[in-house]
């Protein structure tokens, strides 16, 4: 190969080696962070996809639908009991919205998303458990170390910081959680689908939880879940929908994911 020849080519392999440095997407379906739509939907047991649309295989943070695999992780712990035990007081120490300052049982912390709730049954657990539970379940990217160098893993690390997921995991996730196949007890699997939310979509009944979440250092990005399941006559679906905007809005973006879904879901599966 001729001097000349060889440019091209050497000047590809660095394009893409900054790419892969600079974290830049160098797959085809992937898109910049700053503006991400996926709707998945499935069939719960078969894994067949029914509906797809959007990029669905970018990690970001998973916010509070977290606290759906933090659910089987605190009732697999005996840190959880029932669908209202226990019942915790709120302290001034959390810190918490005006909203969130109440007693929360587990049903209202799936119900209204209580983040000190999730803190205090990740404090119980300590590191190491935490750590060793998100692993086992093979979880997103399975980093909960946080924040670099803030030590702020047990706390912080699935809302905008180390932890990671995507659509596709999501709903592999959720399909091992309905089939009874997440390494946790029957109890824990029963008692998580028994706290999470229900909702109408038409003819399908609908269980899912939302996720909310500023991206970046400046907060700019909007992020957006809702992820779940849906029964209608018989038949059983988990769905996973993302949505990141490059605005910020000081709305819960999960809410609005929510609502839209709920309307769509019943002309997107007949």
């Amino acid at each position: 190969m001729r001097q000349m020849d060889r440019y091209p080519f050497i000047f590809a392999i660095v394009l893409f080696l900054l790419a892969w440095m600079l974290g830049l997407p160098v797959r085809a379906q992937s898109a910049p962070l700053n503006d991400i739509h996926c709707t998945l939907i499935q069939d719960a047991q078969s894994g067949a996809t029914l509906y797809q649309d959007g990029v669905c295989d970018q990690r970001v943070s998973p916010a509070s639908t977290f606290k759906v695999p933090l659910a089987l992780i605190g009732y697999d712990a005996g840190i959880l009991s029932d669908q209202h035990t226990p019942s915790w007081d709120y302290k001034p120490d959390f810190k918490a919205a005006k909203r969130d300052q109440k007693t929360v049982d587990p049903t209202i912390w799936e119900r209204d998303s209580i983040v000190w709730y999730s803190r205090e049954i990740t404090r119980r657990l300590g590191t190491e458990k935490f750590a060793g539970y998100v692993s086992k379940f093979g979880y997103g990217n399975k980093d909960v170390s946080g924040d670099a160098g803030k030590d702020n893993g047990l706390t912080q690390s699935w809302i905008n910081s180390s932890l990671g997921i995507s659509p596709v995991e999501q709903t592999a996730f959720l399909r091992q959680l309905l089939a009874g196949k997440m390494p946790v007890s029957a109890k824990a699997h029963e008692m998580t689908q028994a706290i999470l939310p229900t909702f109408a979509a038409g003819d399908w009944t609908v269980q899912g939880k939302t996720g909310s979440t500023r991206l970046g250092q400046d907060g700019k990005r909007s992020l957006g879940w809702f992820v779940g399941w849906a029964k209608k006559d018989g038949r059983r679906i988990v769905f996973a929908r993302l949505a990141v905007d490059g605005k910020r809005t000081d709305k819960l973006k999960g809410l609005a994911t929510r609502a839209a879904f709920l309307k769509d879901l019943p002309g997107l599966i007949k």
